[in-house]
């Protein structure tokens, strides 16, 4: 894992966990709690979720108390952690597993809490003191475009000064784009990876958007993506009622099963951080086994780090493809219609991998909806695949 920019970064993990939310943070249940985080690591130790590869459990907003010590050092909410984070990040890493955390570049969180304006240094080392392993760094109250820049660079070379290695998610991008192009080559040397979109919903609408605006945007931010800075479709609080958060919406209530195949498959093709938002103690069967498909997980987190890209797009269909190491290539076919039932698309090899991806001859595997052996095939081949509505096909070529 890395920190946040220069010589100690090395290649950041792409796994997480559970984040818990800043909305509502008065809630009993939804708040974030001592309690809660320490439920959530041993079901992630028990339950097969580390051994999968998720390695995070992070908080969200709203972990805070309102005011920071006679120190000037942040502090959790006495009644939600009276152990304080040191003792759960002790915890989850008696568990195998890492603690991530949540601050702001500005002087209030977005749920108004304490920032990190002006105590960058100090706020760096008090985590870095409490065992954290990564920082989400939010961008609301900071002012200036100038000062949110500054921020970001300041906490980065702060994390890497404490001399631990925490992973710095960042929001940069997102906060930038209203007003002006990002510099993603800048934001990399600083940040392991960053959001570009507005915050992931539980529902289908929000998923096409996400997919929508990479598709958009593949020529500015798919070349930048790599071993130590990525694109996040989205790092959110999120509607669940109970843990909300960012990325895998997959094992709430907002997705049929094909959106929730499809929300797979896709953050896969654009290598994309895996951060589950839902709550692992009553997490259904077929959720846990598509969230810890290891084939899935194994194209996401493919060592040549190369973001997936659009192709083509017709007649409701939506072709990408992602090269993966092994001169292997990772396929989906997107089915964007919402109604009616299953269809064929079908489309010839030679549009994979500029026509080298299976010259002479190749191999296809389904992977999703279900793992499939589609056997051997030529340059010159066309494939027909059965897609249902909202759905998509997870090919490895």
């Amino acid at each position: 894992s890395g920190a946040g920019t220069g010589r100690g970064r090395a290649r950041v993990p792409r796994h997480g966990a559970i984040r818990a939310a800043p909305a509502p943070c008065s809630a009993p249940r939804a708040a974030p709690s001592e309690r809660l985080f320490m439920e959530m690591a041993d079901a992630m130790a028990a339950d097969g979720w580390r051994d999968a590869g998720y390695e995070y459990v992070c908080i969200d907003d709203c972990w805070m108390a309102p005011t920071r010590d006679a120190c000037g050092r942040l502090q959790p909410d006495p009644q939600r952690f009276p152990g304080g984070i040191r003792k759960l990040a002790d915890y989850v890493h008696s568990k195998g597993l890492k603690l991530g955390i949540y601050s702001d570049v500005g002087n209030r969180t977005c749920a108004g809490f304490p920032g990190s304006y002006n105590h960058y240094e100090l706020d760096a080392q008090t985590f870095a003191s409490w065992g954290v392993d990564l920082l989400k760094f939010d961008g609301c109250n900071s002012g200036t475009l100038e000062l949110l820049a500054e921020g970001y660079r300041n906490m980065s070379l702060a994390l890497n000064r404490t001399g631990r290695s925490i992973v710095y998610s960042c929001e940069w991008p997102f906060y930038l784009r209203p007003v002006q192009q990002p510099n993603y080559t800048e934001i990399k040397q600083y940040c392991n990876h960053w959001r570009n979109f507005f915050d992931v919903t539980d529902s289908w609408s929000s998923i096409k958007s996400i997919l929508d605006w990479t598709a958009i945007h593949q020529d500015s931010i798919v070349k930048i993506a790599g071993p130590g800075g990525w694109n996040d479709p989205d790092m959110a609080s999120g509607v669940t009622v109970l843990l909300m958060s960012l990325q895998l919406v997959i094992g709430n209530f907002g997705l049929s099963w094909e959106q929730a195949v499809t929300q797979m498959a896709m953050w896969a093709i654009m290598a994309a951080p895996l951060f589950m938002s839902n709550d692992l103690r009553d997490i259904s069967a077929e959720a846990k086994g598509l969230l810890q498909n290891k084939e899935v997980i194994a194209i996401n987190q493919d060592p040549l780090g190369k973001q997936g890209y659009r192709i083509t797009k017709d007649d409701n269909f939506e072709l990408w493809e992602r090269p993966l190491s092994g001169r292997a290539h990772a396929v989906a076919v997107l089915n964007r219609q919402e109604i009616g039932g299953p269809r064929n698309f079908t489309f010839s090899l030679a549009f994979l991998g500029n026509g080298l991806a299976c010259n002479p001859m190749c191999s296809v595997q389904q992977v999703l909806p279900s793992s499939r052996d589609w056997g051997l095939h030529n340059w010159v081949s066309s494939l027909s695949v059965q897609v249902n509505p909202t759905g998509t096909a997870l090919l490895k070529v």
